[in-house]
């Protein structure tokens, strides 16, 4: 009794296209567009000539002069802008996360009169962007700033507070999620153990939910960084202002725009917010989708 082996009929070009090669194409085509504005950016930063024209020919002139313009120039101390936008972003992410976990765990574990209201409450408030409130914050820190002048107008610490107040609502919402997915089963063994509250979520919570603990400090620090708009409001002098704030004087001016020192900066600036995301993107899908799950 002699066994033949099946032959594997090779798929033709079309019909490889069909299935999946039309993916190839597709995703090529989104990194093209993806990429074009970043390399754009590196090539007007390289250009000694300073101007955005002048890098229609990617890559035509290299030089690091508006990297030492950026450095060193004392009008722009950009050195004090990145030392800024770090301190106060890296500040912004951790609060979140923290306060975020606190209050996404006693609406996910607790029930308490409120509950309810307090999650909707929560997903109206977030309809509504911070831009409509920047007059109300104005009114608020400049109020504040004369009985406690270190969260007041042009200071960081009232930056942080009034970043928190924007993004611990939808960041508590999409961690509530995720608590949802990690069984109650868990933390009821560990209180008949004589576990309290603290303990459990400390000791057993936070490390189950790691990835959206990540995803969410990932989420506000990328979002404080590019923040403009209630930044320029709040901060004032030059040397509290954030990097989106500071290197916006660099072209306010079309007649005098230095773009190539902008472009210098925004590359700089980029490099942490790529740092952060390679060290964490193996936490990004699993926390963006596993909340979406029960």
């Amino acid at each position: 009794m002699s066994t033949s082996t099946p032959t594997r009929r090779r798929r033709g070009l079309g019909r490889w296209f069909a299935d999946t090669g039309w993916r190839h194409v597709a995703g090529i085509a989104v990194l093209v567009v993806a990429m074009l504005p970043i390399v754009f950016v590196i090539s007007s930063s390289l250009n000694p000539q300073g101007t955005l024209t002048g890098s229609n020919a990617l890559f035509s002139a290299i030089g690091f002069d508006s990297y030492a313009r950026m450095l060193n120039d004392p009008q722009a101390p950009f050195l004090a802008w990145f030392g800024n936008t770090l301190l106060i972003s890296g500040l912004t992410a951790i609060l979140t996360v923290f306060l975020g976990a606190l209050a996404a765990y006693a609406f996910s574990r607790m029930r308490f009169a409120g509950r309810r209201a307090g999650l909707i409450s929560i997903v109206v408030v977030q309809m509504f962007p911070q831009l409509l409130a920047v007059v109300a914050i104005f009114l608020l820190l400049s109020a504040l700033g004369e009985w406690f002048p270190a969260i007041g107008l042009n200071s960081r610490i009232g930056l942080i507070l009034v970043y928190l107040g924007g993004a611990l609502g939808v960041n508590t919402y999409l961690m509530y999620g995720f608590f949802n997915t990690i069984p109650q089963s868990i933390d009821e063994a560990a209180r008949i153990d004589g576990a309290s509250h603290v303990r459990v979520f400390f000791t057993i919570v936070l490390p189950l939910v790691t990835p959206i603990l990540a995803v969410v400090a990932l989420l506000s620090f990328i979002t404080s960084v590019n923040e403009f708009v209630v930044a320029s409001v709040v901060l004032i002098d030059s040397d509290v202002q954030t990097l989106a704030v500071g290197l916006t004087k660099l072209v306010s001016n079309p007649r005098y725009a230095d773009w190539s020192a902008f472009s210098a900066g925004a590359v700089m600036a980029a490099i942490p917010v790529v740092a952060l995301f390679l060290f964490l993107q193996k936490y990004i899908v699993g926390g963006l989708t596993a909340g979406a799950v029960k």
